[in-house]
């Protein structure tokens, strides 16, 4: 019998379009699929790594509905591969690719290893549409707006999903861990209760969450996905960040309902496209995860302590702006935040509290369920001002006039702040069921009287300082 080969599991918890599950069930041996918590897992925030370990014990389970297994082990990457390999005389290891930084230096030095020990390593694209290296301007560069970077990919063919494999099983299975010795969700303390009654784990309720998006939301999605009070997104990100559902499997959902007419299918196509743009910006500048993409922000006076008042306001859903208030409570409750409301919370501290981007970006990895290293990374560049915004730096988001627009009638503030009604709706109160006890904070809690930064001063403030930058 052929020699083994090993799957290594990423985020790409799927069975269906899994291009390196596929390559490596054609390869003519028995398949392994392994999944390690390795260096790259250890770093993540609390939320993602506890959500990613749900996703894993989702993806075992389908493998063994399938008449396979997940082996689990715990360890850097490379020697618990090269372990593995000891064990089960495997002479090859595929992988769907990562862009991130961290990603790339751990799979760069895995490869690199492998070949010196004479094992085989195949990486695939199996994260997202087009590799980032494939869609280049006329003058050969890589791509820093998004409109023409759409423009170039939007007629392009991504190639067709792929079905699930059969898996080829090997005699006798290597030993495994017991997820649950990793213990990926301890950080969440008692907030996983409350957030767990928001998630949607696995690939059959992403598929499932796709389906009912198509058939009954996308028409509207022009409009709706901007109405804070109304469940007018996909929702798609949290199964997307995990691989639970491709992003191919997406795109042809979407040009399916391009063609049966649905008026909001090219703006899904286009958000879609949107997640690809984040990959292709971190691959050719990975420098946009940790520093300024625009490098002469370097100068730019923003406050970097964690430890001001203001910051812990903006966390706790404490600054007296109901609406960014609201949406930092949702994520709290739900582990997401919608979308429009993400750009909200995001100026309003850059740009009224003029804290550091990094702060906010810290806090979503830490809080997001649906976090995405690069998606996170673009959105809270885009809105401070020192990323790929073809709008200028100086925008400011009004969040009165946001919320006049987008929550005109108050109700998605009514859901999130327990302190504004006389009767609160538990999406508010369960809240204070998630915080931490040292946060002292109860529904009986007056709502603050006054925001710690009005809409008009921050603004005014906002504009002082960009007008007095260095650079």
């Amino acid at each position: 019998m052929s020699a083994p080969i090993l799957y290594w599991v990423r985020r790409d918890l799927r069975l269906s379009d899994n291009p390196a599950l596929v390559a490596a069930c054609a390869a003519g041996g028995p398949v392994i699929p392994v999944f390690i918590c390795d260096e790259v897992v250890e770093s993540h925030g609390a939320a993602p790594k506890w959500r990613l370990g749900l996703g894993v014990e989702a993806f075992a389970k389908a493998l063994e509905e399938a008449g396979c297994k997940l082996i689990l082990r715990r360890g850097d990457a490379f020697p618990v591969l090269q372990k593995l390999i000891e064990d089960t005389g495997a002479k090859a290891v595929h992988w769907n690719r990562l862009y991130d930084p961290d990603s790339r230096k751990r799979d760069e030095g895995v490869k690199a290893g492998l070949k010196d020990d004479g094992i085989e390593a195949f990486s695939h694209n199996g994260h997202i549409l087009f590799e980032p290296w494939t869609v280049e301007t006329g003058g050969g560069a890589y791509y820093k707006v998004y409109t023409p970077f759409w423009k170039n990919v939007r007629s392009r063919d991504p190639g067709e999903a792929l079905s699930a494999p059969k898996i080829p099983a090997p005699g006798s299975w290597p030993a495994s861990d017991d997820i649950a010795d990793w213990q990926l969700g301890a950080a969440m303390n008692r907030g996983a209760d409350i957030v767990a009654e928001h998630l949607n784990v696995g690939e059959p309720a992403a598929r499932a969450r796709l389906a009912n998006f198509i058939g009954h939301g996308i028409d509207d999605y022009s409009d709706a996905r901007d109405n804070l009070a109304k469940n007018g997104t996909s929702l798609l990100s949290e199964n997307l960040a995990y691989g639970e559902i491709s992003a191919r499997a997406c795109w042809w959902a979407g040009q399916r309902a391009m063609e049966e007419g649905k008026q909001g299918a090219e703006t899904f196509l286009k958000e879609v496209v949107w997640r690809d743009f984040a990959y292709h910006l971190v691959y050719h500048t990975p420098r946009i995860t940790s520093g300024n993409w625009r490098e002469e922000w370097d100068a730019f006076p923003w406050n970097t302590d964690e430890r001001k008042a203001e910051v812990k306001a903006w966390k706790q859903g404490r600054t007296g702006m109901a609406i960014v208030d609201a949406a930092m409570r949702e994520m709290y409750v739900t582990g997401r935040m919608h979308n429009r409301a993400r750009m909200l919370v995001a100026s309003y501290l850059t740009k009224h509290l003029m804290c550091h981007w990094q702060i906010g970006l810290d806090w979503f990895e830490e809080c997001l369920v649906d976090w995405d290293p690069a998606s996170n990374a673009m959105g809270w560049q885009w809105s401070a001002g020192s990323g790929p915004d073809a709008t200028p730096y100086f925008r400011v988001f009004n969040p009165e006039t946001q919320a006049e627009k987008f929550d005109k009638n108050g109700r998605y503030r009514m859901r999130w702040l327990a302190e504004i009604t006389n009767q609160p709706p538990e999406t508010a109160t369960s809240y204070f069921d998630a915080i931490p006890r040292s946060w002292n904070m109860s529904p009986g809690d007056g709502y603050p009287d006054k925001p710690i930064v009005d809409a008009a001063e921050g603004r005014k403030r906002a504009l002082h300082a960009y007008e007095n930058r260095n650079f």
